[in-house]
């Protein structure tokens, strides 16, 4: 298995923040979920992945090529979708394909009809008179339709309701059942990544804290629940961050297995990724 995008100590310096050396890989065949509070690096990853920015160190590539010196080839095998629409809203559906198929040499006609059919989408009516939901399929219809490799999402599912999320991680799943298709998916609806990706990277102030299959996020992270009085008594070293509480302590775990055998008397459950977050951003460290 190949990867589609190799990121190795990838380094962008603002005034007021820096991401410093980002490291993950994406296999082709697979989703990966890119997660991160706001202003954790998630959007400037994306920007530096595209080309859209300069970045200050690390490198870069894209299907095997170098993003910077192999730019055009690779973005004539990517799809973009972000978390609002650029399109005119004076356009209509027909009007995007008209300069879309200009763009694209591998435009595809038929699968952008089938798309419009398929996510009900109307060819009469002006994109300002879309909502949101629809502005949102018009984007992944647009950027499915020329046959990309790789899918590249930054909140694309942002605001809408659970019905037409569904509806859109679908076609996500359908898109890579092509084995050598990828999808770089940044989400803050972690309850969206843990029903389609396969693989997740979690970005904290500018940093990668870990990148892994979500399968052995699953695995391994747990949340053990003890009384305040007993858990001065616990050994932290077990512990990757905790909170205290009035009565009761929590503490993230990366062996829940094992802390479940050295502490049986506490409760050790299951970490879902917002609490996997949400410890490391709020939590205390060991």
């Amino acid at each position: 298995m190949e990867n589609m995008i190799e990121v190795r100590n990838l380094c962008k310096n603002y005034n007021t923040f820096s991401l410093k050396n980002v490291n993950f890989s994406l296999p082709e065949g697979s989703i990966m979920g890119f997660i991160g509070e706001n202003g954790a690096g998630k959007t400037t990853t994306i920007k530096l992945l595209l080309n859209e920015v300069k970045r200050d160190g690390g490198k870069i590539r894209i299907f095997g090529m170098d993003n910077i010196k192999d730019e055009i080839k690779i973005k004539s095998q990517i799809g973009t979708v972000f978390d609002e629409s650029y399109f005119y809203g004076g356009f209509t559906v027909e009007d995007i394909e008209k300069i879309l198929k200009n763009v694209y040499k591998t435009w595809d006609s038929s699968l952008y009809a089938q798309y419009l059919r398929n996510l009900s989408l109307p060819r009469n009516k002006r994109i300002k008179e879309f909502s949101k939901g629809m502005k949102m399929k018009l984007s992944i219809a647009s950027a499915l339709s020329h046959h990309p490799r790789l899918l590249i999402l930054d909140e694309a599912t942002s605001g809408l309701d659970p019905v037409m999320r569904s509806e859109i991680l679908d076609v996500f799943l359908n898109f890579i059942q092509d084995e050598k298709c990828g999808v770089l998916f940044s989400s803050h609806i972690t309850s969206d990544l843990e029903k389609v990706a396969d693989y997740v990277t979690f970005i904290h102030n500018g940093s990668i804290v870990f990148s892994s299959s979500k399968d052995e996020l699953a695995d391994n992270f747990g949340i053990l629940k003890c009384g305040a009085s007993e858990f001065p008594n616990l050994d932290h070293s077990d512990f990757l961050r905790w909170r205290k509480g009035s009565f009761e302590c929590e503490a993230l775990v990366k062996n829940k297995a094992q802390v479940k055998r050295k502490y049986p008397d506490c409760i050790v459950d299951n970490a879902t990724l917002d609490e996997i977050m949400l410890f490391y951003i709020k939590g205390e460290k060991v």
